[in-house]
């Protein structure tokens, strides 16, 4: 064979195993992102735990990416570490804010440049409606186990400490949000909201932490009493 048929069958090899070996992320990991690849990498981090395009994206490493998720929960679970919550339950609800944290409905759009240089990402979001779904459920448990307990104390038995109660109540509560996750998580209509985000480089972007905190706002319906 002679040096230049080496040369193109080698290339040709090449070519193959670059087909086989996903060539379409090489090629991406070259290209230019755009501001809504940005915004749905972070979205995807932040509440599905998916960093593969965030890594591509920032080139951190994968174990860094994974903190970020982490990190989220640890917010989340702050306000019940300082509450009278039992010890002993807080993983269980740590687990079950995070398989509620995966289920997040959003959908980034084409991004707009604005006159100043920065751009618009439009993002479609669906409210998680679990802990509005449920309230009722839970007071109405709540209220049933309340007057189980004025029944057997009027019956002669003892009186539960405070301790035993408030432990009996978070276990109502798990028990009434697992059963919805577990069967369906429900949403509210689609509502928009526009993320600004700045593009300093091929793979240099950040969010605007106002909006990004509205977004936040809007992924999960919170009770209003």
């Amino acid at each position: 064979m002679t040096k230049k048929k080496k040369i193109i069958l080698i290339t040709a090899i090449s070519a193959a195993v670059l087909a086989a070996c996903g060539c379409a992320a090489i090629y991406r990991y070259f290209s230019r992102f755009d501001a809504a690849d940005y915004v749905q990498a972070v979205l995807d981090t932040s509440y599905k735990n998916e960093t593969d395009l965030y890594v591509e994206i920032t080139g951190i490493p994968e174990e860094e990416a994974s903190r970020i998720f982490d990190e989220n929960l640890d917010v989340t679970m702050e306000g019940f570490e300082r509450s009278d919550m039992p010890e002993e339950m807080l993983p269980r609800y740590r687990e079950l804010f995070r398989e509620i944290a995966e289920r997040v409905s959003y959908k980034t759009g084409e991004p707009k440049r604005q006159e100043d240089g920065t751009y618009i990402v439009p993002v479609t979001v669906k409210s998680i409606t679990l802990f509005t779904d449920t309230y009722g459920t839970f007071q109405s448990r709540a209220q049933e186990y309340a007057e189980k307990v004025t029944d057997q104390v009027t019956a002669g038995a003892q009186m539960p400490t405070e301790e035993e109660m408030q432990k009996q109540v978070y276990e109502i509560y798990y028990d009434v949000l697992k059963e919805r996750v577990d069967s369906g998580m429900l949403y509210g209509a689609a509502r928009d909201i526009g993320v600004r985000v700045t593009k300093e480089g091929v793979r240099d972007f950040s969010i605007n932490e106002e909006d990004m905190e509205k977004l936040d706002s809007l992924l999960i319906e919170s009770v209003q009493e």
